[in-house]
């Protein structure tokens, strides 16, 4: 199918993209890589009148070292996020993450921004968010605000943007001596989406579990932390049975549905075995 047709302006600033979302309200649509955009508006599911290219803003494009943490513009393509020497010191499980989206073509033209903006709940992108505690900046024309991770992805297809906000940054902690992260994930074979996906985030001290962040996507309607599998592990000796029992919690307290994709007590397993295949090898990660 051919998209519904619209008017495509190209925004030379974020003030300027601002300016044309402000002009034009609920009949715009904000374009950046267009890989959740284009298949929507192609399917018919969306019809804005207007696009507002933000790919050309040269300050939505770079990865800087910010010290206690990695700033990733909200255009930077999904492949400079697995290839960058900067995130795969500071921030290393957000490469990995960024190599299982799509497939190379999609890598090469796909952004961050668009693809926690779009909040899809079985998109990669938003576990890592969660596990690494990101920071995400929505500027408006009131100016820049911070939005913790955990805050970000409000439902299916919904996060807490506001309609006359861009998604122009993402922070994420620099991860220090000690730390180790993994994503395992288990694909659907049509579309590449995660049927679960966990990115798990640990920190290790004199032998035990220090800290730990998991997130979940794929099994729910938004991607969610594991916060029963955090607390099992906190505190905890770092052995491999402390991650198999912290695992047996990955269902806790989740509502899983009978579906095309699977019964929810498959479902219930897949989040256990993948929660302890990703603390698994994050776990190597941090005591290597």
């Amino acid at each position: 199918m051919y998209p519904a047709s619209f008017e495509y302006h190209t925004a030379s600033s974020v003030q300027d993209a601002l300016a044309m979302l402000a002009q034009y309200g609920d009949d715009a649509k904000i374009l950046a890589g267009g890989h959740s955009l284009i298949p929507v508006m192609k399917l018919r599911f969306a019809a804005p009148a207007h696009l507002i290219d933000i790919a050309r803003i040269p300050a939505l494009s770079a990865i800087t070292d910010g010290g206690n943490a990695v700033h990733v513009g909200a255009t930077v393509r999904h492949a400079d996020v697995v290839s960058s020497a900067v995130i795969k010191a500071k921030a290393p499980l957000l490469s990995e993450v960024a190599s299982h989206i799509g497939d190379p073509l999609i890598r090469n033209m796909g952004t961050i921004g668009g693809s926690l903006a779009h909040a899809d709940p079985a998109a990669d992108l938003p576990a890592a968010m969660l596990a690494l505690g990101a920071t995400l900046v929505a500027t408006g024309a009131a100016g820049a605000r911070q939005i913790e991770a955990d805050d970000f992805f409000t439902d299916v297809f919904t996060s807490a943007l506001r309609p006359d906000e861009l998604l122009t940054e993402v922070r994420v902690p620099a991860q220090g001596a000690g730390s180790g992260g993994a994503y395992e994930k288990h694909p659907d074979p049509a579309s590449g989406y995660a049927i679960v996906g966990i990115a798990a985030q640990v920190q290790v001290s004199g032998g035990n579990f220090a800290a730990a962040r998991i997130g979940m996507t794929g099994l729910g309607p938004k991607a969610m932390r594991l916060t029963a599998v955090e607390a099992a592990l906190a505190g905890k000796p770092a052995t491999a049975a402390t991650v198999a029992a912290a695992a047996a919690h990955a269902a806790d307290g989740l509502v899983f549905v009978d579906d095309s994709r699977g019964s929810a007590a498959y479902k219930a397993n897949l989040a256990t075995v993948f929660t302890r295949r990703a603390l698994t090898r994050a776990l190597a990660a941090a005591t290597a």
